[in-house]
């Protein structure tokens, strides 16, 4: 086989330089770059004009904060030169010589970068002591970078202790954590410890459309701002979230869009969620589990509808509070928001908070989460018409509350003009059985005279309904129509009252006095609350 066909006759092809991903090809190269951490930048700037450095840094913080980026600006500020190489340690290194080239390029030998997480044992902090003692071959410090460095063992922290008090003067130590507990008092004590901030969501959102014009991408604001929240004050976090939504972009041949983010991250849709909270509060029960199914097969996960839910009660205590719209709000949101906020009060928005959590903690855990979810905004909607403990009392004490008859009791008419009269109806005719199986099976649509609509919690045994309807004939004198559907239906009876049952708890549990003794006393139970009620009654 000749050359030729081996392609060893062509030219060598240029090798293709690596993608690079955007948290690292953004990495902060100036303190100007590092976004967030102003106060930090301030005072490295005055110790540094003031000749007044620390031995030894201590940097911490959540995930992606610019903890390791920042250890790097300080060497580059200490090591600087200047570009006519007669410069001194600034807070604004030049990057163009040796020694700012070298660090920034991972490769300057007197700039020793360590991970503890891989590193943690005695034997390493040896050596890094025992090259202490020799000064610097090229730099001005020679300077050690331990990340993550909570994951030390106690030996090497031990180890370290002598060096880290009483170093070389031309050593300097930068520590980074994100577990800053996790490191003994007596090395927080030798440290100049600095607590790098979350990142607002307002200051990564632009941060983002910069990198966005950057690369050449066009991205929407909303999706920046859904990007930015997502990333929790991380910048790196957000980086890798916007450099999958620009491949995402690629695939669909359009810009970062706010939809595709949304479906991407698996958000909910914020329109779909005030609908829904919208409905909690009317009580509209079949409303309200229809709008949740639909966001249930749209792939949304039950429990981020109940997170999506508690974002929003939060955002309408805040609106309440006259606090400023919080970042990526639309207008149409704000308005809603401020509409809420203007017809609910702080004990009806407390109560939402706890039992909107209660119902994240319980899908978080339950075997049929979308279920789960249901009984949540069950509970929701009834406890929605209660009012909260203390206006109750005041009604009492006044005189003011009305008692109506519990729901089953005997209706004046001989003619059921409910699901719960119809029960007992039933009873009262001595039908047992089918009363039982109305209350327990069966979710009311339409009740209109004698005309009953009504959707099935589960199979219904098979001559049900013929036999309903005989026993409604027999007993009122008048042929009922009967018809079981497949729409969204209310609860049935058991449902409802379990829910209310469960709702009237946590408006106890949720008011003041009782949620203080349960402070006082966390091993106590509220029990008997049931007799309680009916003693009330």
């Amino acid at each position: 086989m000749s050359d030729s066909l081996l392609g060893l006759d062509e030219p060598p092809q240029p090798r293709q330089e690596a993608y690079r991903v955007l948290a690292r090809k953004y990495r902060p190269q100036t303190f100007s770059e590092l976004i967030g951490q102003d106060a930090m930048v301030t005072t490295l700037g005055n110790a540094i004009k003031r000749d007044r450095l620390a031995h030894a840094f201590l940097l911490t913080g959540v995930r992606g904060v610019g903890k390791t980026s920042t250890a790097r600006l300080i060497a580059k500020a200490l090591n600087c030169v200047g570009p006519d190489g007669q410069g001194g340690p600034t807070i604004d290194p030049c990057g163009v010589c040796e020694p700012c080239r070298a660090i920034a390029e991972g490769r300057h030998i007197d700039v020793i970068e360590m991970d503890a997480a891989s590193h943690t044992g005695i034997d390493d902090i040896r050596e890094i002591i025992e090259a202490s003692r020799y000064s610097a071959v090229s730099a001005r410090y020679k300077i050690y970078i331990i990340d993550e460095v909570h994951m030390l063992s106690k030996a090497a922290f031990n180890g370290l202790l002598k060096t880290l008090e009483e170093p070389p003067a031309h050593v300097k130590f930068l520590f980074a954590t994100t577990e800053v507990n996790k490191v003994p008092v007596t090395v927080l004590s030798r440290c100049q410890r600095f607590d790098l901030r979350r990142i607002p969501a307002e200051m990564l959102a632009g941060h983002f459309a910069r990198v966005s014009e950057a690369e050449g991408v066009e991205a929407e604001p909303e999706a920046l701002s859904l990007i930015a929240r997502a990333a929790e004050g991380s910048a790196r976090d957000g980086l890798s979230i916007l450099d999958q939504a620009i491949a995402h972009a690629g695939l669909e041949g359009g810009g970062v869009r706010a939809e595709a983010v949304r479906q991407m991250l698996g958000l909910s849709d914020r329109g779909a969620i005030r609908a829904l909270f919208g409905l909690l509060l009317a009580g509209d029960a079949p409303g309200a589990l229809a709008a949740l199914r639909g966001q249930y097969d749209l792939g949304v996960d039950p429990q981020a509808v109940l997170r999506t839910l508690l974002e929003t009660v939060h955002g309408v205590t805040l609106a309440k509070l006259g606090s400023d719209a919080t970042a990526g709000q639309s207008a149409e949101e704000a308005k809603a928001l401020e509409d809420w906020a203007a017809g609910l009060s702080f004990p009806a928005l407390h109560r939402l908070w706890q039992l909107l959590l209660r119902g994240h903690d319980e899908v978080a855990k339950a075997a049929l989460p979308i279920e789960a979810c249901e009984m949540a905004l069950l509970r929701v909607i009834h406890a929605s018409q209660l009012p909260d403990p203390g206006e109750l009392a005041r009604q009492i004490a006044n005189g003011s509350v009305s008692v109506s008859a519990p729901p089953g009791a005997p209706a004046a008419s001989a003619m059921p003009a409910n699901m719960g009269e119809l029960v007992t109806h039933l009873e009262t005719s001595k039908r047992f059985q089918l009363a039982q199986q109305v209350r327990d099976y069966l979710r009311p649509v339409r009740f209109d005279g004698s005309e009953f609509e009504f959707g099935a919690a589960r199979e219904l045994p098979q001559d049900f309904i013929r036999e309903l309807g005989a026993a409604l004939r027999e007993s009122t004198g008048v042929n009922w129509r009967l018809t079981c559907v497949e729409t969204a239906a209310a609860p049935t009876l058991r449902e409802a009252a379990a829910a209310n049952e469960a709702a009237e708890r946590a408006a106890v549990l949720a008011s003041p006095v009782v949620a203080a003794a349960i402070e006082a006393f966390p091993e106590a139970e509220l029990i008997g609350w049931t007799k309680i009620r009916s003693n009330q009654a």
